[in-house]
């Protein structure tokens, strides 16, 4: 799955504009590598995202291409920044 879309269904981010924005600015690392919005995303990637001054760091435990708003936070474990 791609990173931008990725992030739109784990709920990282709430809409993939925004999400292909954030990569496509170099705000999204997976693996301590930048990347661009089509990167592809596997489970046990590390996943960094930069907000302003914050960043978040996840790790990937499932790819699922649809999932409820409430089994959203299963794709996901967080490592740190955590809000």
């Amino acid at each position: 799955m791609r990173i931008d879309k990725f992030l739109k269904v784990s709920r990282l981010i709430k809409r993939r504009t925004v999400a292909n924005e954030a990569a496509a600015a170099g705000r999204v690392k997976i693996n301590d590598k930048v990347v661009k919005p089509s990167e592809e995303v596997k489970v046990g990637d590390i996943i960094e995202i930069g907000f302003g001054q914050k960043s978040v760091k996840v790790e990937v435990l499932s790819v699922q291409n649809v999932i409820r708003k409430e089994e959203a936070g299963e794709m996901i474990k967080y490592l740190s920044g955590e809000e």
